[in-house]
């Protein structure tokens, strides 16, 4: 294999001996507090859509007690399809899991669509000069009658997305060519193809046939490298160890490379690098090697996920995945969340590869992303630095996508 480990090791950040023991999957206790803040969260979001799609729709007290039962159920459903698996296992939780992770997008939907509608009675009454009406007179045959108007629409608009976007989430991921011009550019690495595999999300939902077709598809592009830039589990070693297995089955002259993303710190970062190194999949953690073809070489750097500053022994350092490195080289750098490009950017990075925002997966859900990432999909650049934000190879929450396809990304080196 003509690839050469750099002399770069991760920082320890033990504050005492043993302390940088194998990080486990989130704790009991966090996993709780995790689940009462979600349930306190789907019950008032529920409580919102009693008020809109029942409570104003009908005056019928059976009809409301039916309404709210279901309401309750599916508010429930949420958290518990987001959890349950934990306890009784992925495959004994899947329909739940499935359940509450759909319903979750439809309420993402119907949000949307309620927000909608209140904004177009909104601008009718400015433009009928009536912004807020009051003439002491309340007709409550009419407010009935605009209440299940509103509902209706609502409804229907989310039923359509949510309907289409569950099509769309179930399609196998397209592959997206993506030249790059780098400087410096070795003429032996003229054409290098780097696949890159992001926040697959291989978990409850997703499965082993999943995984099976991913890699047999990746594999048919044959590509010189491949690069899995994190968040490709949900779940523990011991729940996932089958359906990764093949994994194992991954080729490339230059190998597959591995970098954290936050869900592998959700799951035990540590003992996931462990057991991804028994399938042939090598982690770079603050670390960089130097890939060599024809007598050429071009630097690959990782470094860990923001999210692992909180994990004894974790969290990013680019200065000292690069620190001794040949300026003449050009470096391509494997981060997980798109914000890292700002150290990239300051310390000279030619290309780096992220993922994490999924393109925003559900549109318009990528308005909010960007509020938090400098980039949410495509290829960008931010000063010296090329920055490549893949939407994922799967799904995380609502097993849906709309207007952002999933993906396998082809990133090919080109002389600038």
């Amino acid at each position: 294999m003509p690839v050469t480990v750099a002399r770069v090791r991760p920082r320890a950040r033990c504050s005492a001996p043993g302390a940088c023991s194998t990080l486990s999957p989130m704790s009991p206790l966090r996993v709780l507090l995790f689940l009462v803040v979600l349930t306190t969260i789907s019950l008032a979001v529920h409580r919102l859509f009693y008020v809109r799609l029942v409570r104003d729709v009908t005056t019928s007290p059976k009809r409301r007690r039916w309404g709210a039962g279901v309401l309750i159920a599916l508010a429930v459903s949420v958290p518990t399809g987001l959890t349950l698996w934990r306890w009784i296992g992925a495959d004994a939780a899947r329909g739940i899991s499935f359940v509450g992770s759909a319903w979750a997008g439809v309420l993402f939907f119907l949000l949307v669509s309620l927000l909608a509608m209140d904004g177009v009675r909104l601008v009718a009454r400015v433009v009928a000069r009536k912004p807020w009406a009051s003439t002491g007179v309340v007709d409550l045959g009419r407010r009935r009658f605009l209440a299940r108007t509103v509902a209706g629409v609502a409804a229907s608009g989310a039923a359509g997305l949510a309907s289409a976007a569950l099509v769309e989430g179930a399609r196998p991921p397209e592959i997206v060519e993506v030249p790059v011009p780098v400087a410096r550019l070795p003429a032996a690495f003229a054409g290098f193809r780097i696949a890159q595999l992001s926040d697959v999300h291989v978990g409850p939902l997703l499965r082993r046939p999943f995984l099976d077709d991913l890699v047999r598809r990746t594999n048919a592009l044959r590509p010189d490298l491949i690069a899995i830039t994190g968040d490709l589990v949900d779940g523990s070693v011991d729940d996932l160890r089958d359906v990764v297995a093949v994994l194992a089955d991954l080729r490339a002259p230059h190998g597959v490379w591995f970098t954290t993303g936050n869900h592998e710190y959700y799951m035990g970062a540590d003992p996931w690098i462990a057991h991804l190194e028994t399938l042939g999949v090598r982690t770079l953690r603050n670390a960089r090697v130097a890939i060599t073809r024809d007598g050429a070489s071009i630097d690959l750097a990782g470094i860990d996920d923001p999210t692992g500053a909180g994990f004894p022994g974790h969290g990013p350092d680019l200065a000292r995945a690069l620190a001794g490195r040949d300026p003449a080289r050009p470096v391509v750098l494997l981060a997980h969340q798109p914000k890292q490009v700002r150290d990239a950017q300051r310390l000279g990075v030619d290309v780096q590869l992220s993922g994490h925002t999924h393109g925003g997966q559900i549109a318009p859900f990528g308005w909010l992303v960007r509020l938090v990432q400098p980039a949410v999909a495509g290829l960008h650049r931010f000063g010296p630095t090329w920055l490549y934000v893949s939407r994922g190879a799967g799904t995380w929450g609502p097993p849906m996508r709309l207007a952002n396809p999933a993906e396998i990304a082809v990133v090919e080196l080109r002389p600038a």
